[in-house]
């Protein structure tokens, strides 16, 4: 069999999504979250028509062996293995050495017992860069022994950030790569070259493409919107005049409005109070600029550290990284660029560059979450098209 694949911790699909537009037969998905493995069923099975046989179970509940005997392969015949563990015991929001313990550390492992049965030609695992932290080592280390033991080499073992890559978004992930010793691989083509440079490099001088920035998922600046950001950002905030901050503000990327019956045209409802604060924070602003009137009691006496919670979304930069809080402004700059409200569901999944037919299910937290978790899947195809071309 050729060109196929499981997904592990598929989440609402994100990897799967891009094996599939690579023409890769999704053979099975594993998802414990009950609304992302419904999400996954009606993008990936119902609307795609991917003959993939879909868990909704605990991975750890899972004989490996018992499920590739059940999609009738044998040990060797799948080409890849994707997926991305949970990652809170990883996180970087966890502070001095919380989650060195964290039960959910292992799954990182677990998805090493799959690797062993299946033997794939390849897998790649996708993390959080807390993963290559000190404290996290004992993981890291023994999920490579591993690899060794059972004849991988690790072709790739390090960070990417997705904003290289053509993701309108700041959003750094650790990879790792596994190719079996007995298959012919280009090195040479993993990482893939990147792509997208800062707009101010040399690179971009000589004509390769400029970071995307966040107004790639919103409507078109009006002309009163250009001149409210050169008031209020521009001459104050940067060292360009007035007329090189239109040109910069009339050339950004745009996209279209959300429609009104996407299901995920929604987003939190303020507070009248918090609407009045969005109303006094500038465009570009963080939570600072609203005002001490404004500010929250753990913000209070002077604090100045977690600026972005509250903030709004930077127009012509790629945006902050879309986490499970992206619905809720308390929690990053998931503000509106200029709307006095937080981004909507839609937005922040054509930020990690979800289609608008592909629909999210459940609650509005548990959309969030999905697509906070999700691998971007821009991204994900060009690393799932330089796996494969590289075997062949």
């Amino acid at each position: 069999m050729l060109n196929n694949a499981i997904d592990l911790f598929a989440g609402a699909g994100g990897f799967s999504l891009s094996a599939h537009r690579l023409g890769l037969d999704i053979l099975a998905a594993i998802e414990l979250d009950k609304s992302a493995a419904q999400t996954y069923r009606l993008n990936m099975i119902e609307r795609l028509g991917q003959n993939t046989r879909l868990l909704n179970e605990d991975i750890l509940q899972i004989e490996p062996e018992n499920l590739r005997d059940s999609l009738g392969i044998n040990a060797g015949e799948l080409s890849l293995i994707l997926g991305g563990p949970p990652c809170q015991g990883f996180s970087s929001h966890r502070i001095r050495n919380a989650g060195v313990d964290d039960p959910r550390n292992l799954l990182l492992l677990r998805y090493f017992d799959f690797v062993e049965a299946f033997a794939p030609k390849a897998f790649l695992v996708e993390n959080v860069s807390g993963l290559f932290w000190e404290r996290h080592k004992e993981y890291l280390n023994k999920f490579l022994a591993l690899a060794q033991e059972n004849n991988y080499n690790i072709v790739f073992c390090d960070t990417l950030n997705t904003k290289d890559y053509g993701v309108p978004q700041n959003r750094k992930r650790a990879f790792i790569l596994g190719i079996r010793r007995d298959i012919a691989f280009n090195a040479k083509s993993f990482p893939p070259t990147q792509t997208h440079f800062s707009p101010v490099s040399k690179q971009v001088q000589n004509g390769s493409a400029a970071w995307r920035p966040s107004s790639c998922v919103f409507e078109p600046l009006s002309p009163e919107l250009v001149e409210r950001y050169i008031e209020e950002h521009f001459r104050s905030h940067s060292n360009m005049s007035d007329d090189e901050a239109r040109n910069l503000l009339f050339s950004l990327e745009s996209g279209t409005e959300v429609s009104v019956n996407d299901p995920c045209n929604i987003h939190m409802q303020p507070s009248e109070r918090m609407e009045t604060r969005f109303q006094h924070t500038r465009l570009n602003g963080s939570r600072i600029d609203a005002g001490p009137e404004f500010e929250l009691d753990c913000h209070a006496n002077g604090y100045a550290g977690h600026k972005d919670v509250y903030g709004r979304m930077m127009i012509h930069q790629p945006s902050n990284t879309i986490t499970t809080g992206c619905n809720n402004p308390s929690k990053g700059r998931f503000v509106h660029p200029w709307r006095n409200h937080g981004i909507t569901l839609r937005h922040a999944a054509r930020l990690q560059t979800f289609p608008d037919d592909f629909i999210f299910t459940g609650s509005s937290t548990h959309q969030a979450k999905q697509i906070g978790n999700a691998v971007p899947p821009m991204l994900a195809e060009v690393l799932i098209n330089a796996i494969m071309n590289g075997m062949e």
